[in-house]
């Protein structure tokens, strides 16, 4: 027999036993039970206050870890019927605040007292076969180089002599392209905001060296073994606990690598790279590269390493001032080889320019020995002159461009994914202010660079050669073996970057609000209409994407 609930067989049985006798004991008992119902209000109100033994039972609700499964669900959907009914009298807001576990971690950039309150950064402690053991067989990084004087001194490399007084003093190192792996791992060391306590973090660091694990397999080696250290990984990662917070998207690590290197489409073994970026719990996480991809929402490009690595404040001070007054010869300048197998490419029409013209100065470079290799002959040039060109190469990018702004030589882009929609934490929105476009169509069209460039006024290339000088120390990284006073290096930034993403992820889902229109395919667009409406851009024919046969 189904047993009836237990308030309603008293109340039936006191209703019979009512009838025909004193109705005194039916006024108690109604008396009694509307006591009861305003005590249970009083209660009620009592724990939203947070008083009393309502307010200690949402206590212990609001510290529960919501499931991996239910991160973007509301509360109310984990909640027995009856908190249920006392969550439903809390304002909608603070009921939802309480629910994830990443709230201590939101709430600490509240705390005035803390200055690393919101800026806390959780570093995984990875095996070592997924970073340090790389530097230990650093010989086989590179079946074309020696990585090893390379990924000395933190990763900055041997020491430059300043035979022709190029450089300054200190800071000059012989830093490889990419070497930022190592660089940023060692910079993390220094961060003055590490914690142990995962709770704190407003994001999570994975020393994973990407960059160094691709550049050891590209050549000679199946998918399977491209593959191998990246699926280990995110086997590792899935299973820690941090992982489940936020399914990952807190979690960000670095690869001095363009992106097409982890991008691999199929398993076909002639193609490129390996599949990092494309394994369904690496798209949670955030990447760094030197090269963004423009079609995609997973990475983020920062700046390529240069030659100068400052220890303090005062040394990049006295460089500024020197290249302010430098004199600078030549308008424009080049250093570079044409890509003959690339018909799209307009860098043969850019050195044909260059050495017909009377104020360019021209360094050609080849798959040998050539001053294009020697960092004193690059620099030498870039510092004497107005304007230095940055045609994509194999990719979007050049580091070229990095050490152009080292010099305070203005760069002059052709294409907006070599510059303007990539490093856009790093470089000001208004590209005009520091650089100059001139599109590829019009240099293939026989635009003269040299009267485009001429034509700009005086006054105009003064300030914009200032605000390239005003920009150095954001594209450099620093010593990581020391700690500049109050500039900022493409490190602070990136990580700065980093932190405002997951911030603005974490208070997005906390608020409930979501993007579901967001469109992948055009992502370089969003960091430049900044939270305008998408609409068609100048642009858009730039970002065609390429259609695989």
């Amino acid at each position: 027999m189904r047993r009836r609930p237990v308030t309603v067989i008293q109340l039936n049985e006191f209703m019979e036993r009512g009838q025909g006798k004193n109705q005194h004991s039916r006024i108690c008992m109604l008396i009694s039970l509307t006591a009861f119902f305003w005590f249970f209000i009083i209660l009620v109100h009592s724990g939203r206050g947070g008083n009393g033994i309502t307010s200690q039972l949402l206590e212990t609700v609001a510290h529960k870890t919501v499931p991996e499964d239910e991160i973007f669900k509301q509360q109310d959907h984990h909640l027995s019927p009856a908190r249920t009914r006392i969550e439903n009298q809390r304002p909608q807001q603070q009921r939802v605040k309480q629910s994830y576990p990443f709230m201590r971690a939101l709430r600490s950039v509240e705390n005035k007292s803390d200055p690393c309150g919101g800026r806390y950064i959780y570093v995984h402690h990875l095996p070592p076969t997924f970073n340090e053991d790389m530097l230990s067989e650093c010989e086989s990084l590179s079946p074309w180089t020696n990585m090893c004087k390379f990924t000395a001194n933190s990763g900055l490399g041997p020491p430059l002599e300043n035979v022709e007084s190029v450089f300054s003093n200190t800071g000059w190192f012989a830093t490889n392209q990419f070497a930022v792996d190592v660089i940023f791992f060692n910079r993390m060391k220094q961060y003055e905001c590490l914690t142990n306590d995962s709770s704190l973090a407003a994001a999570v660091f994975v020393p994973f060296f990407a960059g160094f694990d691709i550049a050891k397999h590209l050549w000679g080696h199946n998918v399977s073994v491209r593959d191998s250290a990246s699926l280990a990984l995110v086997d590792w990662l899935v299973n820690k606990p941090e992982w489940s917070v936020m399914r990952g998207k807190d979690h960000f690590l670095v690869a001095g690598r363009i992106t097409w290197d982890f991008r691999r489409l199929t398993d076909q073994e002639l193609d490129w790279g390996n599949k990092l970026l494309l394994l369904p719990a690496a798209k949670n996480m955030t990447m760094l590269v030197v090269e963004s991809s423009p079609w995609s929402s997973n990475d983020y490009a920062v700046p390529y390493p240069t030659y100068f690595h400052p220890s303090s404040d005062s040394d990049v001070f006295k460089w500024q001032d020197r290249m302010r007054k430098h004199s600078r010869p030549y308008l424009f300048c080049f250093a570079g080889a044409p890509r003959p197998g690339k018909p799209e490419s307009i860098r043969g029409q850019i050195i044909n320019q260059c050495r017909n013209s009377k104020v360019c100065k021209l360094l050609e470079c080849d798959f040998g020995e050539s001053k294009c290799h020697s960092p004193s002959s690059v620099m030498q040039m870039f510092q004497s002159s107005l304007f230095c060109l940055q045609p994509q190469g194999d990719s979007y990018t050049r580091r070229s461009a990095f050490d152009s702004i080292l010099a305070g030589c203005i760069p002059v882009f052709f294409h907006p994914a070599s510059a303007y929609t990539q490093y856009t934490w790093h470089l000001p929105k208004n590209f005009s202010l520091y650089s100059v476009f001139i599109p590829e169509n019009d240099v293939r069209n026989n635009t003269s660079i040299e009267k485009r460039l001429s034509q700009i006024p005086a006054d105009r290339v003064r300030k914009m050669r200032e605000a390239v000088i005003n920009l150095i120390p954001r594209i450099i990284y620093a010593d990581p073996r020391s700690k500049m006073e109050t500039l900022k290096d493409a490190f602070d930034i990136a990580v700065e970057g980093i932190i405002s993403k997951v911030t603005k992820l974490r208070t997005d889902i906390v608020n409930g609000r979501r993007d579901d229109n967001f469109i992948e395919e055009i992502s370089w667009k969003y960091a430049l209409l900044e939270g305008q409406a998408l609409r068609p851009h100048e642009w858009d024919s730039f970002f065609t994407k390429p259609k695989r046969d």
